[in-house]
């Protein structure tokens, strides 16, 4: 009798084997593809982080002009600990907030920014907090007082469309500008981000108007603010008493 001959390409074991190569195939082209685009992405990190700072002062750039200037404005980036002492080993720019609020207040580093600009000195404070959902982010520049507001920009990572991610439009960033954060007695109280009949003229009230249906992440903006900036008092009121003792 004929022995029929067996077609090997279709058994249960090539297609197998070729199902294993392939994801093989396909997980080195993604794995290289991913390694080769890292170095780009954190460049991209770098240069919006630039734009970020920026913003606060009223410099407007894309990512291809930040690095120019961010070194054109921002003239000094020191990091500094509890007792607003410069750290000289840590370098501010590469500090991750994200990490150092996993840390006791007494060990972490706090990174700020000085800038110039127009002829007017600021002092930038990044700012990290907690959202509805997610973390909420941030810088916000002071005036060389160390008290009045000269911008602010914040960011999310996953706070509700046209409700809490409103944190981050221009409207609600710009009414931050020409607020306090000492109030009438000289205690930092920062910024709370209220509901009521807030009236926007008023720049000594230490408020803001919140956002409407955003209750939670506006109570996380007034949160981090004040958290963040008084870590700073330290650093300030040795600040103020350099300006006084030079007048």
């Amino acid at each position: 009798m004929e022995e029929k001959s067996v077609n090997k390409t279709n058994t249960n074991g090539y297609t197998f084997l070729f199902a294993v190569i392939m994801v093989l195939v396909v997980a080195s082209v993604l794995a290289f593809t991913a390694t080769s685009l890292q170095p780009i992405q954190k460049e991209n990190v770098r240069q919006e982080k630039m734009q970020s700072i920026l913003a606060t002062i009223g410099v407007e750039t894309d990512r291809a002009g930040a690095e120019e200037l961010y070194n054109q404005y921002i003239t000094k980036a020191v990091t500094l600990d509890e007792n607003g002492d410069v750290k000289e080993d840590v370098d501010a720019f590469m500090v991750d907030l994200a990490k150092e609020l996993k840390r006791p207040v007494e060990e972490q580093s706090y990174p700020l920014y000085v800038a110039n600009y127009e002829g007017s000195k600021y002092y930038i404070v990044p700012l990290r907090g907690n959202g509805l959902w997610n973390a909420i982010f941030g810088y916000i520049s002071l005036k060389d007082d160390v008290n009045t507001i000269k911008g602010a920009t914040f960011d999310h990572l996953g706070e509700t469309p046209g409700l809490g991610a409103e944190i981050t439009k221009e409207w609600f960033k710009e009414s931050f500008a020409n607020e306090k954060i000492f109030d009438e007695s000289g205690n930092l109280v920062g910024v709370s981000v209220v509901k009521g009949d807030i009236d926007p003229s008023d720049k000594d009230d230490n408020k803001v108007d919140a956002i409407s249906g955003a209750t939670i992440t506006g109570d996380g903006v007034s949160d981090m603010i004040s958290e963040r900036l008084k870590r700073y008092l330290p650093y300030f009121k040795q600040q103020t008493e350099i300006k006084v003792a030079t007048r």
